[in-house]
Formats: structure tokens, C-alpha cells, sequence
């Protein structure tokens, strides 16, 4: 979807971010075209390959039960393709629509659900990196869709309206039998506020995956759950923007809040001053 295009692909996308805002998720389809799409997948398959040959395990247990989930993490280091999509005009748009201004990429990561694939832990993106309360959406997820994504190949589910949850506490009981699939075609991204509960789905099929990559972002005051110094070749970061530094955080500047209010004492209280109350000193 070009939402900088007609006037159909305008009204979709304000729809899409007023959906976002109201109820914590969103699609917005053909961001990618299917040629597009298929490419990056097979790119996807090559970095998991590269991937385990560096040594990176692309089964997690503490994550997945069994296998057939294949995890790929540190996609920025594995292929320029990922460096492109992580910064793609309208995911920016989505994440700045959630977040303001500005927002630092967190991860970028692929789950690869297989025939036989389960369900990891139902959580919220928000609640694994700060303690409650949840009142504010710090986080955001951009999840690209690689292949059709449906229920049966394993979806990944989430809660509707779960992102008003605050605490632990707000977690029904229930909460298993609430869980709704993001169905979405290949090329499409969903857009999920980072407070939504979810779970990875089973996949049930018998031949077919399902494959997405997960775009992470937050705000600019959280620190990444990947420190990209670390992460990343002196190669990769060498054809990296200046914007791109920015939002990875490589640059000395960390820890930066919403909203600073910087003037000079006497500036922010000019409005209380009079010439008699007035004081040099």
C-alpha cells in the first residue's frame, strides 16, 4: 500500500491507523507485491542458513515447543534486504503513527512456523521489557507477512482489546480461549501496539509454512533488546544513514526522553513574571 498515493490508498491507510489506534492492531495489505515478497523469503531461507553457520541456533526452547519454529535473529547483519525493509517508508509511517517522532529499532527477527509447529508463551512485546503498568504504548511491532497467513498454518493469534490491560492481573483466566488469528495475504504487514497479547499460532497444515519477520521498535528512552554495537559488522555499519545510526542508537546519545523542555528557567515560568516580581538574580 503507497499511503503517499490516490486518494483510496490515503483514506485505506487513515482507516487502517484509525483501527490501530482504537483497537491495537492493523493491516495494511500489498506493501509488498508477491514477486517482492517471494523474493525476500527465499533471502529469508538463505539468512537462516547463514545464520546456523555462524553458530546462531535457530531452535529456541525457552521460546518454542519443538523444532519446527525456525528462529532467525540479527537480520540487519545478515542481508541488505533487511536494512531496506526495517526502514521502509510506510512501516516508519505505522511506528511513528504508535510511537511520535521519534523511536529506536529494538530487533528484527524471523519466525518460520512449520508443519507441526506450537504456540510459545501468550504475552505482551511492552510487558517483557518494562514493569506495570502498562498506561502507554512504548512499543510497536511492524510484522511482514512473507507468505499467506492464515489460522491453519499458524497465525499469530492475539487478544482483542487486550492492550487496555494495565497488569498482570488484568490476564483473565480465559485468556487462551479469547485468542483471535492476524490473517493477513503475502505482502501485507500487520501493524500490533506493543501492550496487544499474543501468542505464536500451531501450525496444522501438512505441507505449508508460514513465514514473518518481526520489525521491533520503541521508544527512544528504552534501552534495544539487541545492542547493535555489539550486533553488528564495522562492514554492515559502514553503509548504514546517518538515520539509520540514529534509530540503531550507534551514535554516543542514548536515554532520550519524549519530550524535553530545555528552556531557561526564566523562559518556562516567563508567563508568571511581572516587572515587579522580576529578579536578576
Amino acid at each position: 500500500m503507497d499511503v503517499d498515493g490516490d486518494s483510496g490508498a490515503r483514506a485505506a491507510a487513515a482507516a487502517a491507523k484509525a483501527q490501530l489506534k482504537s483497537e491495537g492492531w492493523c493491516v495494511l495489505p500489498d506493501v509488498l507485491d508477491a514477486a517482492r515478497a517471494s523474493g525476500v523469503l527465499g533471502r529469508l531461507w538463505a539468512a537462516a542458513e547463514e545464520f546456523a553457520r555462524r553458530g546462531g541456533d535457530t531452535y529456541m526452547p525457552v521460546l518454542d515447543p519443538n523444532p519446527s519454529n525456525v528462529r532467525v535473529f540479527h537480520l540487519l547483519e545478515l542481508d541488505p534486504i533487511f536494512r531496506d525493509l526495517i526502514q521502509h517508508p510506510t512501516a516508519v509511517e505505522m511506528v511513528r503513527e504508535v510511537l511520535g517522532p521519534q523511536f529506536l529499532i529494538s530487533n528484527f527477527t524471523a519466525n518460520i512456523a512449520r508443519p507441526g509447529s506450537q504456540s510459545m508463551a501468550l504475552h505482551s512485546d511492552q510487558s517483557l521489557v518494562t514493569p506495570e503498568p502498562w498506561a502507554h504504548p512504548w512499543a510497536v511491532n511492524i510484522i511482514w507477512c512473507l507468505t499467506d497467513v492464515t489460522f491453519e498454518n499458524g497465525a499469530t493469534l492475539f487478544i482483542p482489546g487486550s492492550h487496555h490491560w494495565r497488569t498482570r492481573a488484568d490476564v483473565p483466566r480465559d485468556a487462551d480461549r479469547r485468542l483471535r488469528p492476524f490473517e493477513a495475504k503475502a505482502g501485507s504487514i500487520v501493524v500490533m501496539e506493543g501492550r496487544l497479547w499474543h501468542t505464536s499460532g500451531a501450525n496444522i497444515t501438512a505441507d505449508e509454512d508460514r513465514a514473518l519477520m518481526f520489525g521491533y521498535y520503541t521508544v527512544p528512552f528504552l534501552r534495544p533488546q539487541v545492542n547493535w554495537n555489539a550486533a553488528l559488522s564495522a562492514e554492515t555499519v559502514a553503509t548504514l544513514s546517518p538515520q539509520m545510526h540514529d534509530w540503531l542508537g550507534l551514535g554516543v546519545t542514548a536515554n532520550s526522553s519524549l519530550a524535553m523542555d530545555l528552556r531557561y528557567l526564566a523562559d518556562q515560568f516567563e508567563d508568571r513574571r511581572t516587572p515587579e516580581t522580576a529578579s536578576p538574580g
